[in-house]
């Protein structure tokens, strides 16, 4: 009777992110998942079924993850404002890794429902707690009050996206750093 293999699910999803997170799904080849993955190619498709599924789970972990860590950047400092600051500056000093959200998002547009679902609810998730932390930063006079809360907060997930856009494109680290404090300058 053929042993059955055992790996760890999570350390094997988490490698899939990064073949992922580099190459896109239509770059990425089962052989470079099977081999980042450390199991079989029969162990992928038994545990995670096809390529895309693997996929679509891949971008539902990192999404989640991603979002948690920027939220936990918010709430990470006594003033509101430096918990915004906080946020972007970890966009700026994480830059170097591609993001599989951005580069789902470049990659499929709205073509693949179940993406768009991923995608907003880790928007709305995001976009809920930065407007929280924006109302606040301006009752503490640090966040222009005339300007909606709302309206910062997509100009902060847009000026995040086009960060890690601009990196990924080989901007400079010194050019990264200056569009997170151009993006923290416009909302004072």
């Amino acid at each position: 009777m053929a042993r059955k293999k055992e790996f760890d699910k999570d350390k094997a999803v988490g490698a899939a992110i990064d073949v992922f997170r580099e190459h896109g799904f239509e770059g990425t080849s089962t052989e470079m998942l099977v081999r980042a993955m450390k199991i079989g190619r029969q162990s992928l498709y038994d545990t995670f079924g096809d390529k895309w599924a693997l996929y679509r789970l891949a971008v539902e972990r990192y999404a989640f993850e991603e979002t948690e860590a920027h939220v936990t950047m918010l709430r990470s400092q006594r003033r509101a404002v430096d918990g915004i600051a906080a946020m972007i500056e970890r966009v700026v000093e994480r830059a170097d890794c591609a993001c599989l959200g951005v580069n789902s998002i470049c990659e499929f547009g709205q073509s693949r429902p179940e993406l768009n679902a991923l995608h907003h609810a880790a928007d709305n998730r995001l976009r809920k707690a930065a407007v929280e932390c924006i109302k606040q930063a301006q009752t503490e006079n640090d966040v222009e009050k005339s300007l909606s809360a709302e309206a910062v907060a997509s100009f902060l997930i847009t000026s995040i996206a086009g960060i890690r856009i601009a990196a990924r494109g080989g901007s400079p680290r010194s050019e990264l750093e200056s569009l997170g404090e151009l993006a923290i300058r416009a909302i004072r």
